[in-house]
Protein backbone atom coordinates (compact mmCIF):
# COMPACT_ATOMS: atom_id res chain seq x y z
CA UNK A 1 0.00 0.00 0.00
CA UNK A 2 0.92 3.64 -0.54
CA UNK A 3 -0.29 7.10 0.45
CA UNK A 4 0.04 9.45 -1.90
CA UNK A 5 0.25 13.24 -0.98
CA UNK A 6 -1.99 15.11 -3.64
CA UNK A 7 -1.90 18.69 -1.69
CA UNK A 8 -2.03 19.55 1.66
CA UNK A 9 -1.97 23.03 3.58
CA UNK A 10 -4.43 25.86 3.15
CA UNK A 11 -4.45 25.44 -0.54
CA UNK A 12 -5.96 22.04 -0.53
CA UNK A 13 -5.69 18.51 0.99
CA UNK A 14 -5.99 15.24 -0.69
CA UNK A 15 -4.53 12.05 -0.16
CA UNK A 16 -4.99 8.79 -1.52
CA UNK A 17 -4.14 5.42 0.04
CA UNK A 18 -3.85 2.75 -2.79
CA UNK A 19 -2.62 -0.74 -3.84
CA UNK A 20 -2.92 -1.87 -7.12
CA UNK A 21 -6.56 -3.05 -6.66
CA UNK A 22 -8.09 -0.20 -4.71
CA UNK A 23 -7.89 3.40 -3.73
CA UNK A 24 -9.40 5.34 -1.41
CA UNK A 25 -9.10 9.15 -1.43
CA UNK A 26 -9.12 10.82 1.86
CA UNK A 27 -10.42 14.45 1.53
CA UNK A 28 -11.07 16.02 -2.05
CA UNK A 29 -9.80 19.60 -1.01
CA UNK A 30 -8.53 20.20 -4.84
CA UNK A 31 -9.01 20.27 -8.02
CA UNK A 32 -10.78 16.38 -9.11
CA UNK A 33 -8.22 17.04 -12.21
CA UNK A 34 -5.34 16.28 -10.15
CA UNK A 35 -6.85 13.56 -8.12
CA UNK A 36 -8.08 11.63 -11.21
CA UNK A 37 -4.61 12.38 -12.82
CA UNK A 38 -2.79 10.65 -8.99
CA UNK A 39 -4.95 7.92 -10.18
CA UNK A 40 -3.66 7.39 -13.69
CA UNK A 41 -7.35 8.17 -14.88
CA UNK A 42 -8.22 4.88 -12.90
CA UNK A 43 -11.18 5.72 -11.00
CA UNK A 44 -12.91 2.62 -11.16
CA UNK A 45 -10.51 1.16 -8.54
CA UNK A 46 -11.63 3.84 -5.81
CA UNK A 47 -14.18 2.22 -3.38
CA UNK A 48 -14.38 5.42 -1.48
CA UNK A 49 -14.22 9.39 -0.69
CA UNK A 50 -13.61 9.87 3.69
CA UNK A 51 -14.22 13.71 4.33
CA UNK A 52 -13.48 15.22 7.66
CA UNK A 53 -15.58 18.73 7.14
CA UNK A 54 -17.01 21.12 4.85
CA UNK A 55 -14.13 23.71 4.59
CA UNK A 56 -13.28 23.86 0.83
CA UNK A 57 -9.97 23.05 1.08
CA UNK A 58 -10.76 19.78 2.53
CA UNK A 59 -14.05 19.31 0.82
CA UNK A 60 -13.77 21.34 -2.98
CA UNK A 61 -14.50 18.17 -5.13
CA UNK A 62 -16.94 16.81 -3.35
CA UNK A 63 -19.92 17.25 -5.89
CA UNK A 64 -17.86 16.03 -9.06
CA UNK A 65 -16.46 12.92 -7.07
CA UNK A 66 -20.42 12.40 -7.03
CA UNK A 67 -21.00 13.04 -10.23
CA UNK A 68 -17.81 10.27 -11.08
CA UNK A 69 -19.88 7.63 -9.41
CA UNK A 70 -17.39 7.83 -6.33
CA UNK A 71 -18.99 7.29 -2.77
CA UNK A 72 -18.18 9.95 -0.36
CA UNK A 73 -18.73 9.47 3.54
CA UNK A 74 -18.85 12.55 5.79
CA UNK A 75 -21.15 13.38 8.07
CA UNK A 76 -24.99 14.73 6.92
CA UNK A 77 -24.08 18.15 9.03
CA UNK A 78 -21.50 18.28 6.07
CA UNK A 79 -23.29 17.12 3.42
CA UNK A 80 -25.88 19.72 4.71
CA UNK A 81 -22.87 22.52 4.72
CA UNK A 82 -22.23 22.24 1.11
CA UNK A 83 -25.86 22.00 0.01
CA UNK A 84 -25.78 18.73 -1.11
CA UNK A 85 -29.06 16.50 -0.14
CA UNK A 86 -27.84 13.33 0.77
CA UNK A 87 -31.00 11.66 1.63
CA UNK A 88 -31.58 12.14 -2.27
CA UNK A 89 -28.51 11.37 -3.98
CA UNK A 90 -27.17 7.38 -3.49
CA UNK A 91 -23.24 8.61 -4.13
CA UNK A 92 -23.70 11.13 -0.81
CA UNK A 93 -23.09 8.42 2.35
CA UNK A 94 -23.91 10.37 5.73
CA UNK A 95 -22.23 9.12 8.73
CA UNK A 96 -22.26 9.79 12.43
CA UNK A 97 -19.39 11.50 14.28
CA UNK A 98 -19.18 8.63 15.75
CA UNK A 99 -19.30 5.47 13.36
CA UNK A 100 -17.92 2.56 11.94
CA UNK A 101 -18.26 1.32 8.48
CA UNK A 102 -16.58 -0.10 5.70
CA UNK A 103 -15.65 0.94 2.57
CA UNK A 104 -14.05 -1.81 -0.16
CA UNK A 105 -11.51 -3.56 1.82
CA UNK A 106 -11.17 -0.97 4.20
CA UNK A 107 -12.79 -0.85 7.50
CA UNK A 108 -13.15 3.17 9.09
CA UNK A 109 -14.10 4.01 12.47
CA UNK A 110 -14.91 8.10 12.90
CA UNK A 111 -14.90 10.07 15.43
CA UNK A 112 -15.63 13.72 17.13
CA UNK A 113 -13.03 16.96 16.81
CA UNK A 114 -12.55 20.21 17.91
CA UNK A 115 -12.93 22.35 14.92
CA UNK A 116 -15.13 25.24 13.44
CA UNK A 117 -16.99 23.46 11.25
CA UNK A 118 -20.54 21.88 11.35
CA UNK A 119 -19.84 17.98 12.49
CA UNK A 120 -15.90 17.49 12.08
CA UNK A 121 -14.50 14.00 12.29
CA UNK A 122 -11.24 12.44 12.28
CA UNK A 123 -10.60 8.77 11.00
CA UNK A 124 -9.23 5.26 12.39
CA UNK A 125 -8.76 3.16 9.19
CA UNK A 126 -7.89 -0.42 9.16
CA UNK A 127 -6.63 -1.95 5.91
CA UNK A 128 -4.68 -5.59 6.05
CA UNK A 129 -1.87 -3.77 4.25
CA UNK A 130 -1.86 -0.60 6.49
CA UNK A 131 -2.96 -2.02 9.83
CA UNK A 132 -4.38 0.74 11.66
CA UNK A 133 -4.01 4.58 10.80
CA UNK A 134 -4.74 7.40 12.16
CA UNK A 135 -5.86 10.62 10.20
CA UNK A 136 -6.21 13.77 11.83
CA UNK A 137 -6.86 16.89 11.10
CA UNK A 138 -7.92 20.49 11.56
CA UNK A 139 -8.87 20.00 15.64
CA UNK A 140 -6.76 21.55 18.25
CA UNK A 141 -6.57 18.56 20.22
CA UNK A 142 -7.82 14.93 20.47
CA UNK A 143 -9.59 13.65 23.24
CA UNK A 144 -9.01 9.79 22.22
CA UNK A 145 -5.89 7.45 22.63
CA UNK A 146 -5.82 4.76 20.11
CA UNK A 147 -4.50 1.10 20.09
CA UNK A 148 -2.22 -0.75 18.25
CA UNK A 149 -1.20 2.07 15.71
CA UNK A 150 1.05 1.24 12.54
CA UNK A 151 0.70 4.57 10.43
CA UNK A 152 -0.17 7.92 11.52
CA UNK A 153 -0.72 11.00 9.61
CA UNK A 154 -1.60 13.78 11.45
CA UNK A 155 -2.02 17.77 11.42
CA UNK A 156 1.11 19.41 12.84
CA UNK A 157 0.01 23.19 11.99
CA UNK A 158 1.88 25.79 13.59
CA UNK A 159 4.66 26.12 16.77
CA UNK A 160 3.41 28.07 19.39
CA UNK A 161 7.00 30.02 19.25
CA UNK A 162 6.64 31.01 15.46
CA UNK A 163 3.21 32.12 15.76
CA UNK A 164 4.65 34.51 18.70
CA UNK A 165 7.36 35.95 16.42
CA UNK A 166 4.37 36.38 13.77
CA UNK A 167 2.08 38.35 16.53
CA UNK A 168 4.94 40.62 17.29
CA UNK A 169 5.34 41.44 12.94
CA UNK A 170 1.99 41.83 13.13
CA UNK A 171 -0.15 39.28 12.46
CA UNK A 172 -4.08 39.92 13.78
CA UNK A 173 -4.77 38.72 16.77
CA UNK A 174 -8.24 37.61 15.40
CA UNK A 175 -6.50 35.22 12.90
CA UNK A 176 -3.73 33.91 16.19
CA UNK A 177 -7.32 33.08 17.76
CA UNK A 178 -8.69 31.13 15.12
CA UNK A 179 -5.35 29.23 14.61
CA UNK A 180 -5.24 27.71 18.17
CA UNK A 181 -8.57 27.42 18.32
CA UNK A 182 -9.14 25.31 15.19
CA UNK A 183 -5.53 24.17 14.63
CA UNK A 184 -2.43 21.42 16.44
CA UNK A 185 0.49 22.91 17.29
CA UNK A 186 3.31 21.57 17.49
CA UNK A 187 3.51 20.88 20.66
CA UNK A 188 -0.11 19.62 20.46
CA UNK A 189 0.65 16.84 17.73
CA UNK A 190 3.70 15.95 19.35
CA UNK A 191 1.40 15.93 23.09
CA UNK A 192 -0.85 13.34 21.30
CA UNK A 193 1.59 11.53 19.94
CA UNK A 194 3.05 10.49 22.81
CA UNK A 195 -0.19 10.17 24.29
CA UNK A 196 -0.39 6.99 22.17
CA UNK A 197 1.45 3.73 21.88
CA UNK A 198 3.83 3.64 19.44
CA UNK A 199 5.22 0.49 19.58
CA UNK A 200 4.31 -0.67 16.18
CA UNK A 201 4.18 2.65 14.80
CA UNK A 202 6.42 2.78 11.11
CA UNK A 203 5.29 6.37 9.46
CA UNK A 204 4.31 9.17 10.97
CA UNK A 205 3.49 12.00 8.41
CA UNK A 206 2.99 15.49 9.11
CA UNK A 207 0.15 17.57 7.21
CA UNK A 208 -1.25 20.81 6.93
CA UNK A 209 1.72 22.70 8.08
CA UNK A 210 1.03 26.50 7.65
CA UNK A 211 2.75 28.36 5.09
CA UNK A 212 3.88 31.20 7.54
CA UNK A 213 3.29 29.68 10.85
CA UNK A 214 5.59 26.72 10.82
CA UNK A 215 9.27 25.39 10.14
CA UNK A 216 9.24 21.87 8.39
CA UNK A 217 12.83 20.86 8.76
CA UNK A 218 12.73 22.13 12.68
CA UNK A 219 8.91 20.03 12.83
CA UNK A 220 10.19 17.13 11.27
CA UNK A 221 13.17 17.00 13.84
CA UNK A 222 11.33 17.65 16.82
CA UNK A 223 8.44 15.19 15.94
CA UNK A 224 11.15 12.61 15.54
CA UNK A 225 13.26 13.03 18.36
CA UNK A 226 10.17 12.92 20.61
CA UNK A 227 9.35 9.47 19.28
CA UNK A 228 11.96 8.06 17.71
CA UNK A 229 10.06 7.05 14.43
CA UNK A 230 10.28 7.42 10.90
CA UNK A 231 8.77 11.37 10.22
CA UNK A 232 7.36 12.49 7.15
CA UNK A 233 6.57 15.65 6.42
CA UNK A 234 3.67 15.86 3.42
CA UNK A 235 4.53 17.61 0.47
CA UNK A 236 2.36 18.11 -2.85
CA UNK A 237 3.18 14.72 -5.31
CA UNK A 238 5.41 13.00 -2.55
CA UNK A 239 3.94 9.17 -2.50
CA UNK A 240 5.03 7.13 0.74
CA UNK A 241 4.95 3.41 1.65
CA UNK A 242 2.38 2.78 3.73
CA UNK A 243 2.22 -1.14 5.33
CA UNK A 244 1.32 -2.64 8.35
CA UNK A 245 5.36 -3.38 8.52
CA UNK A 246 8.36 -2.23 7.55
CA UNK A 247 8.86 -5.21 5.30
Amino acid sequence: MKLKVIGTGSKGNCYILENEHEAIIIECGVNVNAIKQALNFNISKVVGCIVTHEHLDHAKSIKELIKSSINVFATKETFDALKIESGYNKRAKPINQKDSFKIGGFKIMSFDVNHDAAAPVGFLINHKETGNVLFLTDTFYCAYTFKNLNNIIIEANYSKQVIKEQLDKGLPVFLRNRIIKSHMSLETCIDTLKANDLSAVNNIVLIHLSDGNSNEVEFEKSVKEATGKTVTVANNGISINFNKTPF
